[in-house]
């Protein structure tokens, strides 16, 4: 996943290069640049194709975030997921593997934090490279479809272990709230438009779960892994900048060589 992330981040990067090359005499004139502020507003591209590409999953997540200085951004994302697993024992090829558990998870979230730029752009530009932050916050439900109990009296049951049921037993009232950290990149393909990919680490801060069954996976946050508290996820966007207002900026001279 990384090697994938480090290619599209460079192609991104190349296409805002050859779309927004300034020419040297325009560096060159003591001009005045219009620095655009405006709320920036688009969707994760990722979970649609998800969506697309598997059957057990649905997801859709909507994103924004508005310039406050010329390098911070204020930042949410509001998003839907609902997933459906199954554990299996055994092996794909093992014609004895059986089903321990199935279970469904679906809900929605919220994601509310800043962005700073580190990047310095050419005269002109509007790129990124960013690190940022978020608190986020999920509210699900759970359903367990069916499961299987294990027996340590092998004389009566050889597999070790025992049907449960196969009555589909739903929790609901679930939630669970978590810190991100996030470092990613935005390049302006054309006038406002804006192609992004980012990686996130995640902190689980809380997690309320049933009394019968633990959460095993949490719309936004991803798997949930047993004895920590950390997860990871990704994005890729598309977004469009909706220009407010804008702001004088004094572009430096170049000094002739």
């Amino acid at each position: 996943m990384l090697k994938y992330f480090i290619k599209v981040f460079f192609i991104l990067w190349a296409c805002a290069a050859i779309a927004q090359d300034t020419p040297e005499s325009d560096l060159k004139d003591s001009v005045r640049y219009q620095q655009i502020y405006g709320i920036r507003l688009g969707v994760d591209l990722s979970r649609p194709v998800r969506t697309f590409l598997d059957d057990d999953y649905q997801g859709f997540e909507i994103m924004g975030d508005m310039r406050i200085t010329y390098r911070l951004f204020a930042a949410a994302e509001l998003g839907n997921e609902k997933l459906s697993r199954a554990e299996k024992l055994g092996s794909d090829d093992n014609p004895n593997q059986f089903e321990i558990y199935n279970y469904e998870t679906s809900g929605s979230y919220l994601k509310l934090g800043v962005d700073f730029n580190t990047y310095e752009n050419w005269y002109g530009m509007n790129n990124s490279i960013y690190i940022g932050g978020r608190y986020a916050v999920s509210s699900f439900s759970q359903t367990l479809n069916s499961y299987r109990i294990y027996d340590s009296n092998r004389y009566w049951n050889p597999e070790g272990f025992v049907e449960g049921t196969l009555a589909p037993e739903e929790f609901s009232g679930l939630n669970a709230s978590w810190l991100e950290f996030i470092f990613g990149a935005k390049a302006e393909l054309f006038k406002n438009l804006f192609a992004g990919i980012s990686v996130r680490l995640n902190f689980l801060v809380t997690n309320k779960e049933s009394d019968r069954m633990r959460n095993l996976w949490i719309p936004g946050f991803n798997k949930v892994t047993e004895d920590s508290s950390f997860g990871v996820g990704y994005n890729y966007s598309l977004t469009y900048l909706i220009p407010i207002y804008k702001k004088k900026n004094v572009k430096k001279v170049i000094p002739e060589n």
